[in-house]
């Protein structure tokens, strides 16, 4: 009799071994296996016939498909999207950009930077694509990405496989925000955000500094890890590839470029989203809070005592920044920025972060002599396109630093644009930027302060 309950327990034990069995292969493969999203990982749980699971995940496979192919091909126009659909390879070029679209499987390796791909040819054909958003000045330290078109070659074996198209770009020849935004993370937005994060970051030229700095914006673009060539050397497989970013214009998105859709109001939404900015809109501020960007070097307010002065005076509290560990600290300078009402500067980088500021801010800008253009194009268009008022406060003749090194009667004051005729970019930014300071004149730029304040101090909202 006692013996009974043991060869019982003993003759179900195989029949429990094998309803586990699949529970323990599905462990296994699940930890030590292939990389598969967990939703599918789900579908050995909910008592669904495998038939009908494998159906569902060839129709999930087919509409991934069709999902890459469709964002991929947006990416070009014309000729260059049917030489895409015929061909699998197109490369779309403007002035100021080359971007390469590959929607067919791709194998890069990432220790030379070589994209191999197919072609319907038995010849070699190779593109060499520097995959820097603004072609007509490529900094130094930008690698270039080789793309092989083998035809009937084999390629090499793949050691990792991907199941996201890869958008490969470089942070090489990095400076300053304006650079930093205008070449790499609005193009790479443009280019990037249609996929809906599926797709792979190949960052070239890995800068630490610039992942500190921008890696929030780039989580907010794939959902997976950001590959670094210099770490991660060999050879991976992709179902297709993006080389280069698309670029519309300075500090510019153009919802009707391609690949359509995006304006400088969803790219400011995006950052933010990603830096889990505060304030949406100026009317949430409690008080309006001005932020003055203080120069060192050229560029300088030479009576920023006095201009402090006048700003506390007409009831803004102020923040006064200056080149300081707190501005390399992306992720607390944009809270701060953001948290202002208005942002005060002469013309120069700084002003890119009026991007962070909330809708309805003030933007001031002291447009410096010989830099109306720049002034208006990168800062101005800047602002109005994201509902952010542009105050211009252009200064005299007698409120630069040059009314001391030139007369009057000095091309550098009657004929601005000659510098740029006769000697180029450099001959102009040697004078106009690199020498030129200024002293504003406290009651006219007094009237501009004040209108700024009308426009951010409702007192019906701030009572």
């Amino acid at each position: 009799m006692e013996k009974e309950p043991k060869r019982m327990i003993f003759g179900a034990t195989p029949i429990i071994f094998l309803l586990a069995l699949p529970l323990i292969c599905v462990g296994i493969d699940f930890f030590w296996g292939n990389n598969i999203p967990f939703d599918r990982w789900m579908r050995y749980f909910s008592g669904v016939e495998q038939s009908s699971v494998s159906n569902k995940i060839i129709n999930e496979t087919a509409e991934d498909q069709e999902f890459m192919r469709f964002h991929l091909s947006r990416l070009v126009r014309g000729e260059d999207r049917r030489n895409l659909e015929t061909t699998g390879f197109a490369c779309d070029r403007k002035y100021h950009s080359v971007v390469c679209v590959v929607n067919q499987l791709v194998k890069i390796d990432t220790r030379n930077m070589t994209v191999y791909t197919q072609s319907a040819t038995n010849r070699i054909q190779e593109t060499v694509i520097h995959p820097h958003a603004r072609q007509e000045s490529i900094p130094p330290g930008i690698t270039p990405v080789h793309v092989l078109q083998i035809g009937n070659s084999t390629p090499p074996v793949c050691e990792f496989v991907h199941d996201s198209p890869a958008v490969i770009f470089s942070s090489g020849g990095i400076g300053n925000v304006f650079h930093e935004m205008n070449e790499i993370i609005i193009p790479l937005f443009i280019t990037a955000k249609q996929f809906e994060s599926r797709v792979v970051l190949v960052l070239e030229d890995y800068n630490p500094k610039f992942m500190s700095k921008y890696g929030k914006v780039l989580s907010g673009l794939t959902r997976y890890q950001v590959l670094n060539p210099a770490i991660n050397g060999s050879l991976h497989c992709f179902p297709g590839s993006v080389i280069g970013l698309r670029y519309h214009d300075n500090l510019a998105l153009n919802s009707s470029e391609i690949p359509g859709g995006y304006s400088m109001t969803s790219f400011r939404d995006f950052l933010r989203k990603s830096y889990s900015l505060k304030f949406s809109h100026v009317d949430q501020i409690p008080k309006p809070r001005l932020m003055l960007l203080s120069r060192t070097n050229t560029r300088r307010f030479l009576n920023e005592e006095e201009m402090i002065k006048l700003i506390k005076e007409l009831g803004f509290e102020l923040i006064l920044v200056k080149r300081s560990k707190t501005v390399s600290n992306m992720n607390q300078f944009v809270q701060m920025i953001n948290s202002c009402s208005v942002l005060v500067g002469a013309h120069g980088a700084g002003l890119t972060n009026e991007i962070f500021l909330p809708t309805g801010a003030v933007m001031i800008q002291v447009e410096l002599l010989g830099t109306e253009w720049a002034s208006n194009t990168y800062y101005g268009d800047t602002a109005r396109a994201m509902g952010v008022h542009y105050l211009r406060y252009k200064i005299e003749p007698e409120e630069s630093s040059l009314a001391r090194v030139y007369s009057r009667d000095d091309e550098v004051f009657t004929d601005q644009a000659s510098l740029f005729r006769k000697g180029g970019y450099r001959a102009a930014r040697s004078v106009y930027l690199d020498m030129q300071n200024v002293r504003l004149d406290l009651p006219r730029f007094k009237q501009t302060l004040v209108e700024a304040f009308s426009l951010v101090a409702d007192l019906d909202v701030r009572r």
